[in-house]
Parts: structure tokens; sequence; C-alpha cells
């Protein structure tokens, strides 16, 4: 892989969990909860528009990582965004990370690195 497919590689993962860490802070920052006010307090939240924001900057990292990688390639590349949304979320909301959680993880891992190195 290039060094313009790896930057856009991990840009992409970066803003990915960038985008899912806000929208996490955004869905459990609301003190009401009930009905229509849960959605205006919602739309309140810096943290949804960040989330909004990185997933904009997300899809066009995306784009331009398909323009240079196969699609088969990229899918495959991209999953290991699951991994860093895992990590984040065991560091920032304090979630499980399971026996079989991290078998998964070090499947996903060796399954890019075989990706990669096709």
């Amino acid at each position: 892989m290039s060094l313009v497919v790896i930057i856009l590689w991990v840009s992409n993962i970066c803003f990915d969990t960038l985008g899912q860490v806000a929208f996490k802070y955004a869905a459990t920052a609301p003190n009401n909860r009930d009905g229509w006010y849960y959605w205006v307090d919602l739309a309140k939240n810096h943290w949804i528009w960040i989330g909004i924001i990185s997933y904009v900057a997300e899809f066009l990292l995306w784009l331009a990582f398909l323009t240079l990688v196969p699609l088969s390639q990229g899918v495959l590349l991209a999953s290991f965004n699951i991994i860093t949304i895992m990590l984040v979320g065991r560091v920032l909301f304090k979630e499980l990370l399971t026996v079989y959680r991290l078998i998964g993880m070090l499947l996903i891992t060796a399954g890019v690195i075989f990706v990669g190195m096709s």
C-alpha cells in the first residue's frame, strides 16, 4: 500500500471512531428523555454536530480511499474500525471487552494484516 492509501485509511478510522464516540456522548447527554424534548436537547448538543461533521469527513475520505484500492480490499480494511471503536469504548465508557470480543479483535487484525500484504 502506498503512503497516501495508508494516510486515507488511518484518517478514515480516526473520523469514524470520533463520529461513533460523539454520537454516544450525544445520545447519553440529554437529561430530559420525554419524547420531543429529548430530540430538541439532542439537536442543541455539540456532540451530535461533531458526530455529523466527522461522518461527512469520513465519507469523503472513504470515497478517496476507494479510488485507490479495490472495493474488496477496502471493505476488509474498513473492518479495522470495529477494533478502534471497541478500544475507545472501553477507555471512555468502561464497556466490557469479553473474551469473544478480544478473539474477534485478533481475527480482524490478522485479516487486515493479510489483506494489507496482498
